[in-house]
This record gives C-alpha cells, structure tokens and sequence, in this order.
C-alpha cells in the first residue's frame, strides 16, 4: 500500500499527529504504553461499531498497557498492532508482537540517533558557530536532525501498518542497516573535528592567550586526525571497541609528546 493509499486510511492522519505527543504521557509504571495507546486510537476507530464497541474498548485497554522503546521508532509497533487489531488477530498474539518489539526498537532508535544522528548534528551545528555562523549554526542543527527525526517517525507507521504482524521484515530494511554502519563513524568525525574548533573559538571569546601551538592550522591539522581516526575505526570494524582504539591513540600522542620534549 503507498503513502496515497495509507492517508486514506481513517485516522492515519490524526495518528500522525499524535505520534509527536507520544512522551506526554510517560509514567514509571507504564513507560510509553498510555501515549502509545493515545497515538494508535484513531486508526482503531472503525472497531467502536463491532460487538457493541467491546472489540475497540478491549484494544484500547491492551495497547495502554507496559511498552518501552525508543520514541522516534515506537511508530513501527503502533502500525504493526494497530493493524494486527484490526485484522482480528489473537490478544495473545498481538501482545508478544509488543513485548517483543521493545528491545529491537530500543536498540535500533538508540544507536541510530542518541549514538550517531544527534551527536552529528550537535557537532556539526557547533563546528559552523565556531566559524563564525551564529543563530545559522543551530538552525541548521535543528534543520538537520528534525529532518531524520520526523522521517523516522513517518517512516515506522507505514512500514508498520503494511507489514502487521510480520513486522519483523520491516526491522530488516536496508536503509536501516547501512544508516547504523555510517551514523556511528561520521558522529566520530564530526565530534572529533568540533571539539578543538570550539576549543579555540570559545578561548578566542573570553579573551584567553592561547599557546603558539593551539593556532587555526593546528586545528584544521586535529580535524584531519579525527577523520583519520574515523576511518579507522571503520576498517578496523568489531575487532577492536572504541575504548581500546581510544586508548591506543592517548598512548601513541604520550609517546610522541615526551619524544617532543
């Protein structure tokens, strides 16, 4: 089914909408459960004129209750049991479908954007500041990550609703795939290349003498160091984790700084 098809399905818009509002309701005992039940409403509204409107009060009541995921990527779920509710699937069923979303969609939302997506547009955002960009700086961070942000949300509705409960062949895209083997490495590069600009812009705003080696070229010298590193760490893949490559790289600049002396 394409977008065209999907819009005219009655509340998708509404549920849409309701996705932004999906933390609002967040609580110790239920995590996301209520917001997500709120955001998936609309689209269960054709079950209020079926047995009296039980079918449609019993969904609201399961779809309330305990889930935990990532917020941006919770859309997947709410398409997939939204849709498995509508078909007439077991309770049973639609509630291991849930139990078992949380954890793929936690870990894929949080590598995907806590560990990659905004630290990149963090620094990226800083890195033109410190250029000297100013309010255009965080407009384009905001531009940058809003753009993922909502289009991860959009995304997982859809791909949610057309597969139901065999859901799991949309966790399995591509795009997704290849997003998480890039995110990581270019958040590396992006962080690794901003902190010594900022270094320098936020010492050159507080009227600090710098020393005769922290100069521009020094800096732009750091930010081909990290992308270097990055690219290493790229090749180097699972073999090595970022805190031995971390920790390789401080004994290698120790070594170089007491031969410099």
């Amino acid at each position: 089914m394409g977008l065209s098809g999907l819009r005219a399905v009655p509340g998708f818009a509404f549920t849409t909408a309701r996705l932004f509002g999906l933390q609002s309701a967040w609580s110790y005992e239920r995590m996301l459960g209520i917001g997500f039940a709120h955001a998936m409403e609309p689209l269960l509204r054709p079950l209020r004129g079926v047995d009296g409107g039980a079918r449609y009060r019993g969904a609201l009541a399961r779809e309330s209750l305990f889930f935990n995921a990532h917020p941006y990527v919770t859309s997947v779920a709410i398409g997939a049991a939204a849709r498995a509710e509508l078909d007439g699937e077991a309770p049973e069923k639609i509630a291991r479908l849930r139990q078992a979303l949380c954890g793929p969609l936690g870990a894929l939302g949080d590598r995907l954007v806590w560990a990659g997506w905004l630290p990149a547009c963090s620094a990226f955002g800083l890195i033109l500041v410190a250029l000297g960009a100013g309010g255009w700086g965080v407009a384009v961070f905001l531009v940058l990550y809003n753009v993922v942000h909502v289009a991860l949300r959009l995304w997982g509705l859809r791909a949610g609703w057309r597969a139901g409960m065999r859901v799991a062949a949309a966790l399995a895209n591509p795009v997704l795939h290849r997003g998480l083997e890039v995110v990581g490495p270019l958040a590396a590069l992006a962080v690794g290349c901003a902190m010594p600009l900022v270094l320098v812009w936020a010492a050159h705003g507080a009227g600090l003498h710098l020393p005769w080696w922290l100069t521009w070229r020094h800096v732009v010298a750091a930010g081909a160091g990290a992308a270097a590193f990055a690219l290493l760490a790229a090749r180097l893949g699972t073999r090595f984790t970022g805190l031995t490559l971390a920790t390789l790289v401080l004994g290698v600049v120790a070594v170089g700084g007491m031969l410099w002396r």
